[in-house]
Formats: structure tokens, sequence, C-alpha cells
């Protein structure tokens, strides 16, 4: 430590403190494009990776606690963990979390070293990269990925129909880039030295890639404006605020389905979809018959199908027993149109992993009944549009469904896209994040799928925030938190498959491996020569 001027802790500091405040509550996503200039500040002239590495580190450890700060409520008010340990369990996470930017950070030294001139081209797609693997490394945590900061400019985002979040993240980065070298070569100017080259080729790249972007999401929303869809329905969801310390509470049941019954009935007889949030049902559906018929009726008066959230039990193949989290279609005449189970489950929310072993002492974070499995995969459901006098006959409308967790990732969502949905359901129970920043950040990624495979979003929230997203990411209706409310908007029904649905990361693959070739050539094309000779030779 005693090797580091506090001037670099500081620069490095100022990096994890302003990166919360891009996203939300606080929303101030334009900060996003300079936040991490301090930090490339601090980097400059370094030659040590390690050294680059700790000031990484500490950027990522204060940046991901101000985001994940959370955590702490939800272990401790409904996981029952000590609020000691829960500060401990944040800790490790945002601590694992940090190693992406630290790791970012030697590898910009690094690149720096091995191309003087041209290595921080690289810098983006290292950024890219470490997404992607925090994506699926350890079953994956791509909370608030850098390009989420954005959800609100719609005039820059929409490339992620092509590139994904992952590309919105490049464009974030490299301007971050150009900016802290443009500052470095003007700072000699202003204190009467001889400035260094002026990195013309970065800061050019920078500006022309986000003049691109710029010019492609106006003229596509522009375009879009003056075409018509043909096609819309009618969606009512439903957010009851369901207090999570009674979610479960079989006292409570019959008041949970009264106030379900209630908000629907406000729907009246306009509607084409009812939709109820993730586990809205207090019981196990398929083993109350009940219930059921509770169900049916209120489906029944509304006239519409209800897509509802419950779990299901299923037996493996020695008859034991194991939880589904399913989501469930219900026509208005009692048939079940279909059951969509979640593939990807929450770690610590829905399961614990290593509960046998290491992690016994621990409870999930989610109340219920007891662990999940994972579902098998994509599943598309449909249903019968309601006849218009005169009209043409009614047809099938096809959706996908993901519940909760499922929503940040954009490789599973694009794969239920990609098999024929026509729009997109997202059922969801935020109340274990408390009053936290947590539900606006949750909401913030669904903008992203939806501009990504150009589908329109529902989504109905326990406690909120519940609302409508239109194919290009403007947010229709938004519900506020914690409170009783029933939605209705008119969502377009489109089928279409951009890019993005089509093929997925290939950006964001490509950047991986320009990484990767970086990284080989540091390892084997330098071998042999000094270090110092490296970083001093003329690209």
């Amino acid at each position: 430590m005693s090797q580091w001027p506090v001037r670099l802790i500081l620069l490095a500091a100022t990096t994890g403190i302003l990166l919360p405040y891009c996203f939300p509550r606080y929303d101030l996503g334009l900060l996003a494009w300079v936040a991490l200039i301090p930090l490339h500040i601090a980097l400059d002239g370094l030659s040590r990776r390690r050294q680059a590495f700790w000031l990484g580190w500490l950027a990522g450890i204060i940046c991901s606690t101000g985001i994940m700060s959370w955590v702490v409520t939800a272990m401790n008010t409904y996981g029952k963990v000590p609020l000691v340990f829960s500060y401990g369990i944040m800790l490790l996470l945002t601590a694992y979390l940090g190693l992406y930017v630290g790791i970012y950070s030697a590898g910009v030294v690094w690149f720096r070293m091995l191309m003087p001139r041209y290595g921080l081209f690289a810098a983006p797609c290292l950024w890219v990269t470490l997404e992607l693997l925090r994506t699926y490394v350890l079953s994956g945590l791509p909370w608030s990925l850098l390009g989420y900061s954005q959800y609100r400019q719609l005039d820059v985002i929409q490339i992620a129909d092509h590139l994904g979040v992952y590309g919105v993240s490049f464009l974030i980065v490299l301007s971050n880039v150009a900016l802290a070298e443009l500052y470095l070569w003007l700072m000699p100017l202003f204190r009467g030295f001889r400035p260094a080259r002026l990195p013309w080729e970065l800061v050019t790249t920078a500006a022309m890639l986000v003049s691109l972007s710029w010019a492609y999401s106006t003229s596509l929303i522009a375009s879009e404006t003056m075409e018509h869809t043909k096609a819309t329905l009618q969606v009512g969801v439903v957010q009851p605020n369901i207090d999570q310390a009674v979610k479960w509470d079989q006292a409570f049941r019959e008041e949970t389905l009264r106030r379900y019954d209630r908000l629907t009935e406000s729907f009246g007889y306009g509607v084409d979809l009812v939709v109820w949030p993730e586990a809205a049902t207090p019981f196990i559906y398929e083993r109350e018959p009940v219930y059921q018929l509770q169900l049916v009726a209120m489906a029944n008066r509304a006239s519409a199908p209800l897509l509802f959230g419950s779990p299901a039990v299923r037996f493996d193949q020695e008859r034991k027993p194991f939880l589904l989290n399913s989501a469930y279609l219900l026509s208005p005449d009692g048939e079940l149109l279909g059951r969509y189970d979640k593939q990807h489950l929450v770690p610590f929310g829905e399961y614990i992993p290593l509960k046998s072993s290491l992690l016994f002492f621990l409870e999930k974070m989610v109340e219920g009944i007891g662990d999940f499995q994972a579902g098998p995969g994509p599943t598309i459901l449909s249903f019968q549009l309601k006849e218009s006098d005169g009209a043409a006959p009614a047809r099938r409308v096809k959706f996908g469904v993901v519940i909760c967790y499922e929503v940040i990732f954009p490789d599973l969502v694009r794969r239920i896209a990609g098999s024929g949905a026509e729009f997109l359901v997202t059922i969801t129970n935020d109340a274990w994040f408390g009053d936290s920043s947590a539900p606006a950040q949750h909401f913030s990624m669904v903008v992203f799928r939806s501009v990504e495979n150009h589908l329109a979003f529902a989504r109905a929230a326990n406690t909120g925030i519940s609302g409508f997203i239109d194919p290009f990411g403007r947010i229709i209706v938004a519900s506020p938190t914690f409170t009783q409310t029933a939605l209705q908007a008119e969502i377009p029904v489109r089928q279409t498959k951009t890019f993005y649905s089509r093929h997925g990361d290939v950006f964001a693959y490509g950047c991986m491996l320009i990484s990767l070739l970086f990284c080989l050539y540091g390892i084997f094309g330098t071998k042999g020569a000094e270090p110092d000779a490296v970083a001093a030779t003329p690209v």
C-alpha cells in the first residue's frame, strides 16, 4: 500500500462511487459515459498488472456494494440469516463481482504494454468478455451489467437487437477509454508541457460508433412510429401486494384470493389475457380442487385466459417428489391450456447450493414449501383471441413466459422468443427485495429483453414494479411498488426475429475471441523479450 499514492486510490474509489448512481433508483444513466474515466486515469502509467488489479478490485467492490446492498434485506428479513452474517455474505458477493473489474484493470495495463498505441482498442472487448463470463460462471449473475444503465436512452440502445446488452456496454467503455485518453493528452497542454501524440484513432472510433448507434436507433424508432401494427391485444396484469411474511400463511389464504378476485374483476370484459404474479396461489394448484374451481370462476368472469404462478409437484424415477416453479395458463371454461416450468433457479432463493454439506445452516431467502428443481426448457403457450363482430375468425396467439430471475439472462429469453413467441410475459415476486433499489433494477433489465427481440413485454409483480414495455423498449405504463393495483394496456402482437434472437451473443463471443488473441499474443508473442522493451516497442 505504501507504493500506492493516495491519488490513485481516490481515483479508483471515485469510479466505484459513481457507477451505482447510473442505475435505478438514481437513474443517472448519462453518468455511465464518464464514470470509468477516474479509474482509467489511475491506471495510466502503471506497469504492474498486480497493482492495476488491486485498484480495479477496489473500484469493483465499492460499485457492487452500492448496487447489491439489497442482498442484506433479502438475507436478513426473509432468509432469517443474522444481520452480521448477512453483511458478510453481501461482502463476499461484492468481492466476487469486484474481481471482474480488477481483471479488467489488469488487462487494460497489460494490453497497453503490449501495444502502446492501439492496445486500448481491446479494452471494451475485455469488459464485454468479463460480462459474458459473469452471465454463466457459478450459475451466472448478470445483474446490472453496465449497458443496463441506458435503459431509458432509447435513441442509443436499439443496437441491442443485433449486439445484445453487451453491445451497449462496449460503447460505454469505449467512450470512457477515449475520453480518459483525451483528458490525459490535454493535461500537459494546459500545464505548458509538450503533450503526447493525440489519440485521434481512439477518439474518432468512439465518436463514429456512438454516432452510428444513435443514427440506427433513431431511424429504427422513426420507421416503427410510421408503421401501424396490425395486430394488438389487451392484457391486464394484477399486482396484489401480498406481504412476504403472510404469503404462505394458510390463515391469509382466503384474503389473498379475495384480493386477486377484486383486482381481476376490475378489468371487466375488456382484456384478452389476465396475468397474475409468480407463485400467486398460496397453495399447490394441482392439489387443491376446491381452489381450482375458484380460479376457473375468476377467469370465467373476466372472459379471458388466466396466467398465474403456482408450485407444481412431480416425481422422479424413484417416486421421490420434487417441486417446480410453474406458470399455468387457464382458459375461461376451466381447460388447462399449458404450463411453463422455470428453467434457471435462484441460488439461495429457490435452492441452497451445497446445502447438504457446506451451507447446511442457511435458509432460502424466498419463503415457500421447499427447494425447487429446474424445468426442461423453453415452452410456448397459446390461446384463442376473442372474436369480434363482423371480423375475421379469431386466431391463436403464441407467447413465451419467463419467471422472475430468468429475465436477466439474455440468451434464455431470446431462445424463448426465437421459438415463435409473438409477445412475452414475465411474472415475479419481488417482495423479498424489500424497499430497496432492486425492484427498479430488475424492471430496467426487461427493457433490454424487449429491444433485443423486438417483442412487447407484460410484467406482473407481487409488490411491483408491474407494467408493460413495447417492442422498442418504451415503458407504456409502470406501477409504483407496494401498492395494490390492476393495470391494463394494449400491446402489439408480432412475429419477428431479430438478428439477436436468431444468432444470440455472436458479438460478445467475438469480443471474447479478440481478448483471447491479445492474451495469447502477450503470452507467446513476446516470449523472451524484456518487459521494458515490450512496453517501448512502437506499433
